[in-house]
This record gives C-alpha cells, sequence and structure tokens, in this order.
C-alpha cells in the first residue's frame, strides 16, 4: 500500500480526491488537510509515501509548507496555476511531479505510484511514456501470484456468493476444485477464511465495495 497526504484547501475537492484515490486498491488515503499549517503539523505523524498538495492555501502556499518540512516527503503538486512559473516553484522544492487539477484519476493514481518508485516527472520528456509503466495496481507479490480462476472466486466472493456448491455452479466447477482454489487463496494472500478473502476481493479491486 502507498500512503498518502492531501492537501488542499477545497473541501469539496479534498473529499472527492480522498474518497476517489481511496477506493484504488494500493492506495491508502493516511490523511487529508486543508491548510499549510496542517500540512506542516500532520506529515511528521502521517509519515506518508507520498504527498499530493495543492499551492494555494489560506495560510500561505503548500510549497513553503513542502519546504519546511524535514524528511524529505516525495510530492506530488495539484493546482489550477499550471503555468511555468508555477511549475519552476514546484521544481525549486523538489516536487517530483507537477499536475493540473483537470488530471483524470488514473493519471493522478499512475504518477502517485512512479514517484513512489522513486521517479521524477516534473521534467520528465515523456511523462506519459513513463506513467505507461504505472498505470496498474501494484498489489504485491502475493496478490499477483493469483490464478484467473482464483480472482474469479474472490470476485464471487466479494458479491456475497460464498457457499461452495453456490460458486461450483457460477463457475461449473467440481466442490473438491473450489475447496482447492480456496486453499490457495487463503495461502497466497496469508488469510483464514471466506470473510477475510471477500475482504482482500474488495480491497483489491476485485469486487464491489
Amino acid at each position: 500500500m502507498i500512503r498518502i497526504l492531501i492537501a488542499d484547501d477545497h473541501h469539496l475537492l479534498l473529499d472527492g480526491l480522498s474518497q476517489a484515490l481511496g477506493r484504488i486498491p494500493d492506495i491508502e488515503v493516511a490523511g487529508a488537510v486543508a491548510t499549510a499549517a496542517a500540512l506542516r503539523s500532520r506529515a511528521p505523524d502521517v509519515r506518508p509515501d507520498v504527498l499530493l498538495v495543492d499551492i494555494e492555501m489560506p495560510d500561505g502556499s503548500g510549497l513553503s509548507a513542502l519546504r519546511d518540512l524535514e524528511g524529505g516527503y516525495p510530492a506530488v503538486i495539484m493546482t489550477m496555476h499550471a503555468d511555468d512559473e508555477h511549475r519552476n516553484r514546484a521544481r525549486a522544492v523538489g516536487a517530483k511531479a507537477f499536475l493540473s487539477k483537470a488530471t483524470p484519476l488514473p493519471d493522478v493514481a499512475a504518477t502517485i505510484r512512479a514517484v513512489h518508485a522513486g521517479e521524477s516527472l516534473i521534467d520528465a520528456d515523456d511523462p506519459d511514456a513513463v506513467l505507461d509503466r504505472y498505470r496498474e495496481p501494484s498489489l504485491g507479490p502475493d496478490a499477483d501470484s493469483l490464478t484467473a480462476r482464483e480472482r474469479e472466486i474472490l470476485a464471487l466472493l466479494a458479491r456475497g456468493i460464498s457457499a461452495t456448491a453456490d460458486i461450483a455452479d457460477e463457475l461449473y466447477i467440481s466442490h473438491k476444485t473450489v475447496k482447492n482454489h480456496l486453499a490457495s487463496i487463503y495461502e497466497k494472500l496469508r488469510i483464514s477464511d471466506r470473510t477475510q478473502a471477500a475482504v482482500e476481493a474488495i480491497r483489491l479491486g476485485l469486487g464491489p465495495p
């Protein structure tokens, strides 16, 4: 999971972005603040992997708050002022990426993953080419090892279909095969029952919240 802290003084956007990013399987919104002062005080407590920061804040600049923070948190700037002057200011405080607030959510998520992986997009010659490598959620080696059939079973569990007979009927497989797949899922995800499997399925984006 990539832990992020969002700082934006527009509360509607802050809430919407927090909810939208929080639904992405490999991103955890560890905090959301609306002032530069709150960003300065919250970041050391939250210890985020990536900061997502607006420039204009009611008590000063988000860029100034970034400059004041110790610890070198990788930062993505999201702003309505997507011009060279503000980009240069963001670069000067060490920001790794510079996005317009009109950026589609998948590109925001890909940027967060790229920055977390050590990429610097603010001066990239072809940022889209970099982002292409980060458009899919990184779910970790355990989840990535799930087979297509195991993902189908997890999706059914997330939909509330949990009885062995019902899963077997949905997928046209035997009860024994269902149990074998479940045993493999439990081992790979390090869980012990179907309820935990359903929760993991939702977290991984394999079923409805």
